[in-house]
C-alpha cells in the first residue's frame, strides 16, 4: 500500500470514535448486551448506565464492566441496540 493511501486511512481512523452513552441517550437507543459464553442477551437502559458511568463513556467498553445475569461470565460484548429493520428480503423502514 502506498504511503499517501496509508496516511489517509490513518487520518480517517483517528477522526472516528466509538459511540458514547450520551449519543445513545440523544438517539433514544439502549445498549445491547451479549454474553459470549452462554449467548444470553439483554438490553440495558442508557439512562441507568449514564448515571453510573457518565455520558462520555464509550459503548464498546461497557461490556468489560458487566457480568452475565444468566451464567455469571464477565465475557460480555456491548453495542448500540439499533432498531430492528426486519429481514433483508422484507425490509421495513
Amino acid at each position: 500500500m502506498g504511503r499517501l493511501k496509508r496516511e489517509m486511512m490513518d487520518q480517517k481512523d483517528r477522526s472516528q470514535r466509538a459511540a458514547q452513552l450520551g449519543d445513545l441517550l440523544q438517539a433514544k437507543v439502549g445498549v445491547f448486551c451479549w454474553c459470549n459464553r452462554c449467548s444470553h442477551y439483554a438490553e440495558a437502559s442508557t439512562a441507568m448506565l449514564i448515571a453510573q458511568l457518565g455520558p462520555a463513556f464509550p459503548v464498546p467498553e461497557i461490556g468489560a464492566r458487566m457480568r452475565c445475569s444468566s451464567c455469571g461470565s464477565k465475557d460480555v460484548s456491548t453495542r448500540p441496540a439499533w432498531p430492528n429493520l426486519g429481514p433483508v428480503s422484507k425490509h421495513t423502514a
